[in-house]
């Protein structure tokens, strides 16, 4: 497989972690409808978009047992966000499932 295939897959993994991230950092705190009309939940819109396109461009170019497994990469990213960007914390098990995720995502969409 070609390097040139997974570079859009990834940037529009990194792309729908960041809109997730975005629309976390616009939700938060918020309860009315009105206040969810803000910059940082249109900044997260817009990288779902991006990801979107990029996804479909990827799609385009290989298989889709290639592609698909890359979405468990964007749970990982998005969980380490909530601890870098959030402050979250997490245990033991979740730091096994995140290890899980990505040795799951090696056998599968990796290892040819």
């Amino acid at each position: 497989m070609r390097i040139s295939i997974y570079l859009p897959i990834l940037a529009g993994v990194l792309f729908a972690a960041i809109g997730q991230v975005a629309l976390k950092a616009g939700a938060d705190g918020k309860q009315a409808l009105v206040e969810f009309f803000n910059p940082w939940i249109v900044f997260g819109l817009v990288c779902y978009g991006v990801g979107t396109l990029l996804w479909i461009f990827s799609l385009s170019q290989t298989r889709l047992t290639v592609v698909y497994p890359f979405t468990a990469l964007t749970f990982v990213l998005v969980y380490v966000a909530g601890i870098v960007v959030f402050g979250e914390h997490i245990g033991f098990a979740q730091w096994l499932g995140v290890a899980l995720i990505l040795g799951g995502l090696y056998l599968v969409a990796v290892v040819q």
